[in-house]
């Protein structure tokens, strides 16, 4: 027996309360069972923090965690089991440590080593990818190298048809000397059974249908979604576009085939940041494998550009709930998209790295293709405007046969291994609140102003006497000259006898004050800031700065901005409350650049003093206008 408090090898000491040769001396509450979370990294951590609520209220018993020490992603383990608040049991104290149940997301270390019962459950949509052989010492999928001969053959495939096995399903992963390591491995719905029994006839014995915890919180997070979109800055109008990835060299983030450049690229180019929101979800493999630092720096031009990136622990669901269309691969994520109705494009599929009679693999039959190098506006609007909403009803009845309710499955399934009585209120998973913005790893970066440089195309359009201006407003990020972008669409709604787009449009530069690169300040038409304290000052000065520019503007609220026009005038451009009384926001320096483009083609500005309408993509956006003499 280990000494009390005695380091291993330089490595963390031992806990002395609530667990340890001493605990019963130092707990207050001695008596309790132990429930361990087996944290494998941040991928699987994240589906623990799920079920953890299951124990909530319940003074019987003292939840611990530890980490296996065997991924090779350990990097954000020790902040996440911090914030989880739990006592966290060194790797060979918790082998050491007698509990009444264990829960692992991953069947990643030694977990044959656990003293207690053991439940393992999925970390992802069931069981689909192939994986070598595991390396026994970690019992840690080695990507690196196959092991042929004990690969799985598929039913009725020749004596040479050979592939990696399941992971999660087969042999190699789930018996230690014949026998199964858990003593219950949770599946979400019966096609994982049928494959268990095919693949490894002894541990499905140790088989629970107890639905999908991530599903059943996506799923009901979907009312709020009007909500989630506000909160994300999607206006009335827009589209918010979801790329995701999984990890790997063969997902959509990897540089096997090597979509990713092109597809940041028209991302940020191709789509009117007026009419397109973009997040970015990427796998928390590829943020802790290569640094989040690292990360961050080869997606800057594209956040510069407007690309939202969601953390590693972000508000994720959220963000797919709240989304229009996904972009992505063969992991969990886009499936969960398909599976509440999302249109799916498939940027990257690599069907030889799946099981075909899994449900992922499904999704590649179903689910139409991205065309690396072709415009991608037109692959989204064919995308929506063949979409069904039931298109994907086979993978969502495939995502749980118990959808709503994994939580009393699950908590029954907990307890009953605990041979404990459940607690009286009902079993239940936290619901997923607004995305928060902030400085937090768990929120979505505060949103920040367009920082690329904008090319801008207008259209003063006609109208009759009585009726205010209509200004149509198309602006790219980071402009690469006129020929490159198509002309603003009509908005279909208006009454066309009173709206006629002029033959021709007006291109001008507007350039964010704040730009990484200055140098891209002498070619702006209009210059851009974002600040609430003293904006006339700034304008004033801005317009001395830039002598080259012909307008400074100031976004001064969600829902104004302030310009200060070549003669020295101020004019406030507020969105106008609608027959609801709500204001239909979007970026308020749009509302600049119809002004730019107003005073551009000699129009009077007092003209404006009766209203203006920005139309953005389908959108009309209506103004107010005040114009301030200088002093």
């Amino acid at each position: 027996m280990r000494r009390v408090g005695e380091a291993v090898a330089d490595g963390p000491r031992w806990l002395r309360v609530p667990v340890g040769p001493e605990a019963a001396q130092w707990s207050t509450r001695a008596g309790t069972a132990r429930v361990l979370f087996v944290v494998h990294n941040v991928t699987s951590a994240t589906r623990l923090l799920d079920v953890l609520p299951l124990f909530d209220a319940d003074p019987r018993v003292q939840c611990l965690a530890t980490c296996t020490g065997s991924s090779p992603y350990l990097h954000g383990v020790p902040e996440l089991l911090a914030d989880a608040g739990l006592p966290v049991l060194p790797w060979d104290q918790a082998v050491e440590t007698p509990v009444d149940l264990a829960v692992s997301a991953s069947y990643g270390g030694e977990l044959e080593r656990v003293k207690g019962k053991l439940a393992i459950l999925s970390h992802g949509i069931g069981y689909n990818k192939r994986l070598s052989t595991p390396d026994t010492g970690h019992r840690t999928p080695d990507t690196g190298h196959r092991t042929p001969d004990t690969g799985s053959r598929e039913p009725g495939a020749g004596p040479d048809a050979v592939r990696a096995p399941v992971f999660g399903l087969s042999p190699e992963w789930l018996l230690r000397d014949g026998e199964p390591i858990a003593t219950a491995t949770v599946l979400s719905h019966p096609e994982q059974l049928a494959r268990l029994r095919y693949a490894c006839p002894p541990a499905a014995r140790t088989a629970v249908l107890a639905g999908d915890p991530c599903f059943d919180r996506l799923l009901s997070a979907l009312p709020h979604r009007d909500s989630f979109r506000r909160t994300l800055g999607v206006s009335a109008g827009q589209r918010l576009v979801v790329v995701n990835s999984t990890w790997g060299p063969r997902s959509l983030f990897g540089d096997a085939n090597d979509v990713l450049p092109w597809l940041l690229e028209s991302l940020t180019r191709e789509l009117p940041v007026d009419s397109y929101r973009r997040c970015a979800v990427l796998h928390p493999n590829i943020w802790h494998g290569h640094g989040p630092g690292q990360v961050r720096a080869w997606l800057r031009h594209a956040e510069r550009a407007g690309l939202t990136v969601v953390p590693p622990l972000g508000p994720w669901r959220q963000v797919l709930a709240a989304a229009d269309a996904v972009i992505g691969d063969h992991g969990s994520v886009t499936y969960y998209a398909a599976a509440i109705g999302t249109p799916v494009l498939l940027g990257a599929f690599p069907e030889e790295d799946l099981d075909p009679a899994s449900p992922v693999a499904e999704l590649g039959r179903m689910a139409p293709r991205l065309r690396p190098y072709e415009p991608l506006p037109r692959q989204l609007d064919a995308l929506l405007a063949r979409h069904h909403p039931d298109r994907y009803a086979q993978l969502t009845a495939l995502a749980s046969s118990s959808p709503g309710a994994s939580a009393a499955l699950l908590r029954r399934t907990f307890y009953g291994l605990m041979g404990l009585a459940e607690p009286g209120p009902p079993a239940y998973l936290p619901r997923l609140l607004d995305p928060a913005y902030g400085g937090r790893a768990s929120e979505i970066p505060s949103a920040a102003p367009l920082l690329a440089p904008l090319h801008v195309l207008t259209h003063v359009r006609d109208r009759r006497p009585a009726a205010p201006p209509r200004i149509a407003v198309t602006r790219h990020a980071d402009g690469l000259g006129t020929a490159a972008y198509p002309e603003p669409a009509p908005n279909p709604s208006a009454d066309p006898a009173a709206d006629h787009p002029s033959p021709q449009a007006a291109a001008h530069t507007a350039v964010h004050e704040d730009t990484p690169d200055p140098t891209r300040l002498a070619l702006a038409d209009l210059v851009l800031h974002d600040s609430r304290t003293e904006p006339e000052a700034w304008t004033r000065a801005a317009m001395r700065r830039h002598p080259h520019c012909a307008m400074a503007a100031c976004v001064t609220a969600p829902d104004t901005c302030l310009v200060r026009i070549p003669d020295g005038r101020l004019v406030t451009l507020t969105a106008a409350p609608g027959a609801d009384g709500h204001r239909d926001l979007c970026d308020p320096a749009v509302y600049a650049s119809a002004l730019y483009a107003w005073y551009e083609r000699g129009k009077p500005i007092d003209e404006l003093l009766g209203g203006l309408v920005v139309v953005t993509g389908r959108t009309d956006h209506h103004l107010q206008v005040t114009i301030t003499p200088p002093p």
